[in-house]
């Protein structure tokens, strides 16, 4: 799955994992992505979306339908 949000745009981010001798080795700091399933009722179908958690709250405060809208203003398909 990709690590990546389909509302917030959230990808991972990179960095260094720095040892107690200070040794630097690269890193892949990943965001919470958990796929999920809403309810869609203007398609009367369900929707699988893969979102961060953060998104998931602001799902659950926006609406579905405000969130699909979003989605779509960025040019994604749902």
């Amino acid at each position: 799955m990709s690590a990546h949000c389909q509302l917030t745009g959230a990808r991972p981010g990179f960095g260094n994992t720095v040892s107690h001798s200070h040794r630097r080795t690269s890193r892949r700091f990943d965001p919470n992505i958990q796929r999920k399933r809403y309810w869609l009722p203007s398609g009367g179908r369900y929707v699988r979306l893969t979102l961060g958690v953060r998104a998931i709250r602001t799902v659950d405060r926006i609406g579905i339908e405000a969130a699909v809208a979003r989605i779509r203003a960025g040019g994604a398909t749902v």
